[in-house]
């Protein structure tokens, strides 16, 4: 069992940056098995879509639609999972979920991102 609590969504102006932040808490066991890591983000109306995952290994896997204005990283303790958002748009409004794979999925509660016009 792994729980995972996301931080750092928000309200920002088109064109700023928000950095979000989740970590995971559970046995050592657990923590130990999570492999990969990422983020996915869900519009009103639309279905849930990936932004970006990362292995434990460090590769990276992006979005068409974020690949080159998002970064994702993972802590040195590596149960930490980072995306850090530039350049961004009133399309990037959703909410934003943390995921772990271990390999069975977990999920964050997710944190609203929102980027005004």
């Amino acid at each position: 069992q792994v729980q995972l609590v996301e931080s750092g969504g928000g309200l920002v102006q088109a064109g700023g940056s928000l950095r979000l932040s989740c970590a995971a808490s559970g046995s050592i066991f657990s923590i130990n098995s999570i492999n990969t890591m990422g983020w996915y983000r869900q519009a009103p109306g639309k279905q849930r879509e990936l932004v970006a995952t990362i292995t434990k290994g460090g590769r990276t896997n992006y979005a068409d639609s974020v690949k080159g204005r998002f970064t994702i990283s993972r802590g040195s303790a590596k149960n930490t999972v980072y995306l850090q958002m530039n350049s961004l748009k009133p399309e990037d409004t959703a909410v934003y979920y943390c995921n772990a794979n271990l390999p069975s999925p977990y999920w964050g509660q997710g944190t609203q991102v929102t980027v005004s016009s």
